[in-house]
């Protein structure tokens, strides 16, 4: 049976107080002894005021590059479970979009521009904004969760700790390359990039060797681009020849590796790169922040018995006894980002060909929304539900789960949740 995140719950000054379960909830709404404050996340405000301390809440964050997983956690029950879905490869598409248009605008033989050279500085800290845009996301929601719920800790995996600079505080610049764990670190990067199995036979949990790709006798280099991990029989059987020869006979085998080869652990380097930010900037919310690291999260899932995911992984990190799942039906947030401040819109070639206007908001709706709407005359009689395209002229289209609905008049309309920059689903 579906069980449903719990409801959180504020009194009538907006204080946080213990989240309840959903059949409590309708019962209070039933009643009139509450309203809806908030549909996503669903929240109920009390007609009263409750003097009583509620029981603290703690807030478990798995940043991941593409999902961050988020679980709150009252004792050893997890009473709501969140995956908050980043979209760093949308801001870095148009950030080179942008840029390819700018670039040939320049090459025209349009008026002369001043030149302009070395006139930017970034911060310290200075991340890109396809990575920024993770760990605001995230610091976004956990400030609005604070708001919601009485929390009064967070825990936050850090996906890896440095262990040479823990063995020698010393190390630095090429002693990281030179190190003890040099080869170490390239066997563990390399049997994560190939899944822990023979790149040519698919074989597991025997020993691998490093394998050249491009044989170094032929030219081959160390590159990680061209070092894979093999099982000794076929390590011993490709030899110094070249993997198109050895793999002759097998097309698909030889394009998947060659492909493989190319691919990096980009995921990894993001979460690499934004987990101190989003842990010092999390510091700035004054609550105490404790950190664990992957492994110990891994661990607490398998000893309990819990499947992969995301908002579950959540819920694992930091020291775990023990836990009672209260809900299997997380919230699942998209970021879809606030629109574009781009005025003129251009072609594939940067020519402007629209204008677009300045006004968003139109009979007190604006797009993203989102709407019920009651037909009860015309040709689309019937109730719809989902993100509403405005128009000036006060006839809007309706995004629903079935499909787009078009010609809806604002009459009808009744703004259910405002624009916040996500899409929601379960």
């Amino acid at each position: 049976m579906s069980k449903q995140n719990y409801v959180l719950v504020l009194d009538q000054h907006k204080k946080p107080l213990s989240p309840c379960r959903p059949v409590t909830a309708r019962k209070l709404l039933k009643a009139k002894k509450a309203a809806v404050f908030r549909l996503f996340p669903f929240t109920i405000i009390l007609r009263k005021v409750v003097e009583e301390t509620p029981e603290p809440i703690t807030i478990k964050l798995d940043p991941g590059s593409k999902t961050t997983g988020i679980a709150l956690i009252q004792g050893e029950k997890v009473v709501w479970g969140a995956e908050l879905t980043h979209r760093g490869q949308e801001i870095k598409a148009s950030l080179e979009s942008r840029y390819s248009l700018r670039r040939s605008r320049r090459n025209r033989k349009t008026r002369y521009r001043q030149p302009r050279f070395l006139n930017r500085t970034r911060q310290k800290g200075w991340l890109a904004p396809s990575l920024q845009h993770r760990v605001e996301t995230t610091l976004t929601w956990v400030r609005k969760l604070i708001k919601l719920t009485p929390i009064d800790s967070i825990v936050q995996e850090l996906v890896r700790f440095d262990l040479q600079k823990l063995e020698n505080p010393e190390v630095s610049e090429i002693e990281y390359q030179q190190g003890q764990l040099a080869g170490y670190e390239v066997r563990e990067y390399l049997l994560e990039k190939w899944d822990r199995k023979c790149a040519y036979c698919g074989v597991k949990n025997v020993p691998f060797e490093v394998e050249h790709i491009h044989p170094k006798s032929k030219g081959g280099t160390n590159r990680i681009s061209n070092l894979a991990i093999a099982c000794h029989n076929c390590n011993q059987d490709k030899g110094n020849r070249d993997i198109r020869d050895f793999l002759s006979g097998k097309p698909d085998l030889l394009n998947r590796i060659l492909k493989q080869a190319k691919s990096s652990l980009k995921d990894a380097t993001a979460v690499n790169s934004t987990r101190w930010s989003l842990f010092n900037q999390l510091k700035e919310t004054s609550l105490p922040i404790s950190t664990s690291s992957g492994g110990l999260t891994k661990f607490n899932r398998t000893r309990l018995n819990l499947p992969k995911s995301h908002w579950l992984d959540a819920a694992c990190v930091g020291k775990v006894e023990t836990l009672k799942i209260l809900t299997n039906k997380p919230l699942l947030i998209q970021a879809t980002g606030r629109g574009t401040r781009q005025m003129c819109g251009t072609d594939k070639y940067g020519f402007p060909i629209r204008h677009r206007s300045r006004t968003q908001i139109h009979k007190g709706f604006q797009t993203g929304d989102i709407v019920k709407a009651s037909v009860t005359k015309g040709k689309k009689i019937g109730c719809y539900f989902g993100r509403v395209l405005c128009r000036a002229s006060g006839s809007f289209d309706i995004a629903t789960q079935n499909g787009r609905v078009a010609g809806i008049n604002h009459k009808y309309c009744q703004s259910i949740h405002k624009k916040d920059g996500y899409s929601y689903g379960f």
